[in-house]
């Protein structure tokens, strides 16, 4: 449970810096960021997996560059879904979806798979471990 929920404040976090970032993407309130971010995740888990098959012979086209169309999708309809949540266009989501990844990968970074924070001082670097 604490892994959810660190990873749905993670999204979150990612959410709200879209908002701050990108002109066509809003979200009004906290309680619409934590519904949309927990909507990302849901949409991200079942509609994601079929849009990516649906459009496979063009992301092999484009080398995977289309996935990021792909994510802008998912955002998009999760700002369709959410009331304050608002959306101006695909490409509005697609770099607000951009923005949302390298925030949660970066997140990502410092946290475990249980959901607790990774410690910094001990740091391994191919089989070493740095104290």
């Amino acid at each position: 449970m604490k892994s959810f929920v660190v990873r749905l404040a993670i999204t979150a976090l990612g959410l709200w810096a879209a908002d701050a970032i990108v002109g066509g993407f809003r979200i009004d309130g906290w309680p619409n960021l934590v519904i949309a971010a927990l909507l990302l995740g849901i949409v991200n888990a079942l509609v994601r997996p079929i849009i990516v098959l649906l459009t496979l012979p063009l992301t092999l086209l484009t080398l995977g560059a289309f996935l990021l169309v792909v994510n802008g999708i998912s955002l998009a309809i999760v700002a369709w879904l959410v009331p304050g949540v608002t959306s101006g266009g695909l490409w509005p989501a697609v770099l607000a979806a951009l923005i949302v990844s390298v925030v949660s990968w970066f997140a990502s970074a410092f946290v475990r798979g249980d959901g607790r924070v990774r410690d910094p001082r001990r740091i391994e670097v191919t089989g070493r471990r740095i104290d």
